[in-house]
């Protein structure tokens, strides 16, 4: 930053004759940003950073009260006095030297016969001058700021230049929080930045900051245990933020003093500039996004009408047809739930889920990547389509190889984050992509069904639940299933008596009256009751078993019916 210092202002020949009393050894390091003439009393007119020309007058008969004028001049943080000797005031009082030096304050006089009138003019010279400069630079910064955007750098170079100019690290991340180009930071801080953002420290909802200082109140302040940011937001024409920038400030710096008027114009530019850079970047990768997803999205809808259609479109996006592939769908539970457990009062959830789930993808991408296996993934609101490469092993091995790694660091990053599993089967020619992600779609939901966890659930596994779907479909059999179970159904709507769970937990326990009042902490007298209703209502006897396996059956399928067709 371009600064005008004491040392600066008495260069000039006018000043020569100016004597400084105390504090010399700091007007070389004491910065001027206004000049004005002062006299008794201080009151709020003072400034800081300001030189302050005074006579005195009124202090000639009591210097207490000239020590009481130097006192306020040090407490609004003025650079320094200057006291024009020769008619209301002819020498400092001790006492005030003695307070000037105790506080590092720089107390100068000047002969009468010097006019205010120049002093200010040629101080408030120098600060134009200065000014000038200032804003020269900026406009060159500015310009190389274009010139790189223009050149199509990359990022890093970006940000770098950046940081040369404002002396600390600077980060780019997108509206939620979410670095770009992550892959050029180190894993670690990869973690922390993501824990940072998944737990709404970052980004901070803008708020009207209380101090009155111009730098500040444009940008919001971040502290975080022992770092601090400044949040500088990449604004789109529509006034929203499609961006921001993070300023990591040195530790041994508080930010009222680091954001000065430079460094708060180069972050202003260096927004604006950056707004280009990811207008342009996030119209390509928006696109490239698109229609990656477009094309998992229609191999697993079966979009395509020929092999060559789809590999036509596959090397397009550099992806690969020519491996074996598993589908493979995820679903992130109770994300809602857990964004209230973790109180996220300044952000809204949309913003807190839409990081969560590209931090989710982030982690399934770099599982895949970790072994070495082709990936291609979709995202339909919250559920993730994946079609993963395996090769020698099963898709059973292998999906759950891949599975492991994502749970595993999922559990080290963030434990109450869980994901639910449905696992189709090995894709073995292009045919059967649609096949496997309708499978690993019906796994998934079986799963959820089955287990009130996140679950793994793999298609070979769900035979009876499938066996009892076809059974729902069959016209005749849907029949004896809505006459078997309707009665039932309708009674708990309207008593509240749960007379299906009743019969689950019987049938579980074999028939034993005792185990089966216990488990639902009922007496023994009303758990009979029940059963008996349950045999009125359905016509069947819960001693015969063919009986017991019609009302098993019944129970079983539509439930699954019910709960497939939410």
């Amino acid at each position: 930053m371009i600064i005008l210092t004491v040392d600066d202002v008495l260069q000039d020949d006018l000043l020569l004759d100016v004597d400084v009393i105390t504090g010399k050894e700091l007007a070389h390091k004491r910065k001027v940003q206004w000049i004005s003439v002062i006299e008794l009393p201080v009151e709020n007119f003072v400034r800081k950073n300001e030189v302050v020309l005074t006579t005195a007058i009124g202090c000639k008969q009591d210097p207490s009260l000239f020590v009481e004028f130097v006192r306020d001049i040090i407490e609004s943080e003025a650079a320094a006095l200057m006291v024009a000797l020769g008619r209301f005031i002819y020498d400092i009082p001790q006492e005030a030297l003695e307070l000037a030096k105790r506080n590092e304050f720089i107390i100068m006089t000047i002969p009468w016969e010097i006019r205010f009138a120049n002093i200010v003019e040629l101080v408030m010279g120098e600060l134009t001058k200065k000014a000038n400069q200032e804003r020269q630079k900026s406009e060159k910064i500015q310009q190389e700021l274009l010139h790189l955007i223009l050149e199509e750098r990359e990022l890093k170079d970006i940000l770098g230049y950046v940081e040369q100019q404002i002396y600390a690290e600077l980060y780019l991340t997108d509206r939620f929080g979410n670095l770009h180009e992550s892959q050029q930071y180190s894993e670690e801080f990869n973690q922390q930045w993501m824990e940072l953002v998944l737990t709404g420290i970052i980004p901070k909802k803008h708020q009207e900051p209380h101090t009155q200082d111009p730098f500040i109140q444009k940008f919001d302040v971040i502290s975080y245990e022992s770092r601090s940011f400044i949040q500088v937001p990449v604004l789109q024409v529509s006034g929203e933020p499609q961006g921001y920038l993070f300023v990591v400030i040195p530790e041994h710096l508080k930010i009222s003093k680091y954001l000065n008027n430079s460094r708060n114009h180069i972050l202003e530019h260096s927004a604006t500039s950056i707004a280009l850079w990811l207008s342009r970047k996030n119209a390509v990768e928006e696109t490239k996004l698109r229609l990656r997803s477009d094309f998992v999205e229609e191999l697993a809808q079966g979009g395509f009408t020929n092999y060559e259609q789809a590999q036509s479109r596959a090397k397009l996006l550099h992806y690969r047809l020519d491996v074996p592939y598993v589908c493979i769908v995820a679903y992130p539970e109770k994300l809602k739930s857990l964004y209230i457990k973790r109180d996220q009062a300044v952000d809204a959830f949309e913003q807190w889920n839409q990081s969560m789930l590209h931090y989710l993808e982030e982690e399934l991408v770099y599982a895949a990547r970790s072994l070495e296996r082709e990936l291609m993934l979709t995202r339909d609101d919250e559920k993730m389509t994946l079609f993963l490469e395996v090769q020698h092993q099963t898709e059973h091995e292998y999906a759950t190889d891949f599975l492991d790694s994502v749970d595993r660091r999922l559990y080290q990053l963030m434990p109450d984050v869980s994901l639910s599993w449905g696992i189709g089967k090995r894709i073995k020619g292009f045919e059967d992509f649609q096949e496997s992600y309708q499978q690993a779609i019906l796994s998934l939901r079986i799963g959820r069904i089955r287990n009130k966890q996140p679950n793994r659930t793999w298609f070979d596994q769900t035979r009876v639940d499938r066996v009892l779907l076809q059974l729902v479909h069959n016209t005749d059999m849907h029949e004896i299933v809505l006459d078997t179970i309707e009665p039932l159904v309708q009674y708990d709507e309207e008593r509240q008596m749960d007379l299906i769970g009743t019969f689950i937990a019987f049938n579980q326990y074999r028939g034993n009256v005792s185990q089966t009042a216990r488990s639902l902490n009922l007496h023994r007298q009303s758990l009979l009751y029940r059963l008996r209703k349950i045999e009125s209502l359905t016509k069947l006897t819960l001693n015969d078993p063919d009986h017991l396996f019609l009302l098993d059956l019944s129970i079983k399928a539509w439930k699954i019916s019910e709960a497939l067709d939410e």
